[in-house]
C-alpha cells in the first residue's frame, strides 16, 4: 500500500520528462503505440534493427545509481530512504534471508516506475544521438537503415550501457535482424510497416490448436 501510495505521486512528477518513445508501464501507453511507431521507423526504410538485450535487468539493477537519480529529482530525505529501504528488502532463498544488494522487488508495485527511471537515462541519450526507438520496459528496439550502421550503433551503444548504466548487455542474445524477424511484443514487422505475428508466436498458436483439435 505505501509502495503504491510512493507510486502515485512519482509518476505524476516523472511521466513529466519521460520520453514520448518509452511505453511500457506508463498511464495512457501501451503495447500497441510502441508497434505502431516500430512500423511508422520500417515503413521509412529503417529496416535493420538493433536488439539490446539486458541481461537479467530487473535483477541486476545498480542501488547506488538509482539513488543517485532519484536525489536528482526528489529533495525529501525520508522519502529516499524509504525507497532505500524497499530496495533492500530481505528475500527468501532456500529458507534463508539474505539483504538485497542489487535489483528491483518483483512484482512490487514501485519496480516497474523505477525501472523505467534507470532506464530514461537510455532514452535521453539515444534522443541526443538522433536514434530512432522505441523501448517497452527494458525492450529496447533501434532502428536504422543498413546493417553497417546498425552494427555500429550496436558496439556504442552497448559500451554506454555497461560503462554509464552499470548494467550488463548479454552479446548472445543481442542481435541484428530485419523487421520480419523480429518477436517485438509477440510481434514481427514488413517491410510497409504492417505487423506480422513473430515465427515464435505463431508456433506457439499453432501448438495450442493442435493441442485442442
Amino acid at each position: 500500500m505505501v509502495q503504491q501510495a510512493i507510486h502515485q505521486v512519482l509518476s505524476e512528477k516523472y511521466e513529466r520528462i519521460f520520453s514520448t518513445h518509452s511505453y511500457g508501464f506508463r498511464p495512457g501507453k501501451y503495447a500497441h503505440q510502441a508497434l505502431k511507431q516500430a512500423g511508422e521507423y520500417i515503413a521509412l526504410g529503417k529496416s535493420y534493427v538493433i536488439y539490446l538485450d539486458l541481461e537479467k535487468f530487473f535483477d541486476e539493477l545498480n542501488h547506488h545509481r538509482l539513488m543517485w537519480l532519484l536525489k536528482t529529482q526528489i529533495g525529501d530525505t525520508r522519502l529516499l530512504k524509504l525507497i532505500d529501504l524497499f530496495l533492500k528488502a530481505g528475500m527468501l532463498q532456500g529458507g534463508l534471508m539474505s539483504q538485497r544488494i542489487k535489483g528491483t522487488p518483483q512484482g512490487g508495485p514501485l519496480s516497474p516506475l523505477l525501472s523505467n527511471i534507470i532506464l530514461d537515462e537510455l532514452d535521453k541519450e539515444l534522443e541526443k544521438r538522433g536514434h530512432s526507438y522505441v523501448r517497452y520496459a527494458d525492450d529496447v528496439k533501434i532502428f536504422v537503415s543498413s546493417e553497417a550502421a546498425a552494427g555500429r550503433v550496436e558496439e556504442s551503444i552497448t559500451e554506454y550501457i555497461e560503462g554509464k548504466l552499470l548494467l550488463k548487455v548479454n552479446k548472445e542474445k543481442s542481435r541484428i535482424s530485419q523487421g520480419y524477424e523480429l518477436n517485438f511484443l509477440d510481434h514481427g514487422i514488413v517491410r510497409e510497416g504492417k505487423l506480422m505475428l513473430s515465427y515464435k508466436s505463431e508456433e506457439r498458436l499453432r501448438e495450442k490448436i493442435r493441442h485442442i483439435t
